[in-house]
């Protein structure tokens, strides 16, 4: 492993075995990009909104399409995967809200997401909130480096939780620090120290701290206030030249400052700027070690006019399809 990043939070440990189910990543040969090779998006939605009360992440795709996103990316438009939870009800075996209907509709998307990569496709899943995730990375090979992009650790279990919401747990999930029975596979789904946690907002809340306490110390993690102006533009250069293999990027809309991006539900001050953002991730989308992006945790409802919708869809085609 190369070095981190300034201001990365690092504990070397010894890579967890690989869980069972697919094999490590071998890129087919369509998906053999040159690091200046542009990516074909393919886009899916995957509209969870894990609370199971409705919440406007569940209109998330619908008005992100709306704002011009698939046309803007000049995007293959792949439809839509079931993943409605409509279950407020907090399950008392793992502590998670809908915990049947989470587990369908990971399943679901992990099944459209193997269908897509194996088929040489570059998927841009649009939820929907973070719960999206164990879904999507159930559906790669093992073996790849996970980019998160969020506000928050998500780092939670079924008991630290306030909300039960899968999308405080997805990151604990996919690490294999979640409530046991979520998912089909056993062990984590991506290896800690491949995972770099970036754009983090330390919380002073007793559970926030809580959580932080939970977090397996081989994650790396760079917190906002290291990736402002040539810092992000660095971080990311440095994480897309840190190795060869495959990656996913994990786009949380909070990690955005709610002064730039107020549309979501769990807003933390002292977040990244738009400029921020995208100096952060245009590295990572020119690596050529991409194997698709999630985006996250914007709010429909949060947006009445649809002007925030249209600032995430420019921000994106100005990074993704340049």
């Amino acid at each position: 492993m190369g070095a981190a990043p300034a201001g990365t939070v690092l504990v070397q440990s010894t890579a967890p075995a690989i869980p069972a189910g697919r094999s490590r990543y071998t890129p087919p040969a369509c998906h053999a990009r040159l690091a200046s090779e542009a990516v074909r998006w393919s886009v899916v939605d995957a509209p969870l909104d894990s609370s199971g009360r409705g919440r406007g992440e569940r209109r998330a795709p619908v008005a992100l399409r709306a704002a011009g996103l698939v046309d803007r990316l000049d995007a293959r438009d792949v439809g839509a995967i079931d993943t409605v939870i409509t279950d407020p009800v907090r399950d008392p075996e793992t502590g998670m809200v809908g915990a049947d209907q989470v587990r369908r509709a990971g399943r679901a998307i992990a099944a459209r997401v193997t269908e897509l990569t194996d088929a040489g496709h570059v998927p841009l899943v649009v939820g929907g909130d973070c719960a999206i995730l164990p879904g999507v990375l159930q559906g790669l090979p093992s073996g790849f480096t996970l980019w998160f992009l969020d506000g928050h650790l998500d780092f939670y279990d079924g008991i630290t939780s306030l909300t039960g919401e899968a999308a405080d747990m997805d990151l604990s999930l996919v690490t294999d620090h979640g409530p046991a029975g979520v998912l089909d596979r056993e062990g984590p789904l991506v290896d800690p120290d491949q995972v770099h946690v970036l754009g983090y907002r330390p919380s002073h809340e007793p559970a926030g701290v809580r959580e932080a306490a939970r977090l397996d110390p081989a994650i790396h993690v760079v917190t906002a206030d290291r990736l402002r102006g040539e810092a992000a533009a660095a971080a990311g250069r440095d994480l897309a030249a840190d190795g060869a293999g495959p990656a996913w990027l994990h786009l949380d809309l909070d990690v955005l400052d709610p002064l730039v991006l107020p549309a979501v539900t769990y807003p933390e001050p002292g977040g990244l700027d738009w400029p921020d953002v995208a100096a952060l991730i245009r590295p990572m989308v020119r690596s050529g070690r991409l194997l698709g992006m999630s985006l996250a945790d914007f709010n429909a409802d949060e947006d009445p006019d649809g002007r925030h919708a249209e600032r995430v869809v420019e921000v994106l085609a100005e990074v993704l399809a340049d």
